[in-house]
């Protein structure tokens, strides 16, 4: 709807991250129960910090230049870089792998209860997908809208440093970078159960 309407402004007051094999496609179901919704394939990373989830999309573009004009002429697109930067809060046998750049936990063979993980040598691909859920109220009657994004392939870019402190808690800080598909398919979807989208 054009103009001012403040039903269409979001806050995106409680979300959840999911991870999944790559490929692995955006729920388009809407139940009552968001754990369902999400089932089949996905993974929910649990907690992250208070600050959520920043969402950064960077396009550069070339400027093409002519003798005839002191401004470009032309733009040529050359790079996109679509990332999504949070930290988890938890850890467990779904987060530290992720963080670390894949692998997989283990079971201490004769220990009960004892668990290993090891970091590799050198980086691996662990492209994996990555899903997004958030929720807010509309101002105009009170109804819930959900938003969903999802990335098909990505793989994490950059993990911040683990800071091990008395007074606060350790956090998994991770940017997440989309990966194109060799299909050709969409880099990223939003999915959104919202009527604000409706046409009038």
């Amino acid at each position: 709807m054009a103009g001012t309407n403040s039903s269409e402004i979001r806050i995106a007051g409680v979300g959840r991250l999911y991870v999944a094999t790559a490929d692995t496609d955006v729920p388009t179901t809407f139940s009552t129960d968001t754990s369902t919704d999400w089932a089949t394939g996905w993974k929910n990373l649990g907690f992250t910090s208070g600050e959520g989830v920043t969402f950064s999309k960077k396009d550069k573009l070339e400027p093409v230049d002519v003798w005839q004009a002191v401004s470009p002429v032309h733009f040529v697109y050359s790079d996109r870089d679509l990332t999504l930067k949070f930290s988890l809060m938890q850890f467990n046998e779904d987060t530290l792998p992720f963080f670390m750049g894949g692998g997989a936990v283990e079971a201490v063979t004769g220990s009960t209860g004892v668990y290993k993980y090891d970091i590799a040598d050198r980086p691996y691909a662990d492209v994996r997908a990555l899903g997004l859920e958030f929720t807010d109220v509309r101002a105009s009657d009170g109804t819930t809208v959900t938003y969903r994004f999802g990335i098909p392939r990505g793989q994490v870019t950059a993990a911040d440093d683990i800071k091990l402190a008395r007074k606060s808690a350790a956090q998994l800080g991770i940017t997440y970078t989309a990966m194109a598909s060799a299909d050709g398919s969409a880099l990223a979807s939003f999915v959104m159960k919202d009527a604000s989208y409706a046409a009038a």
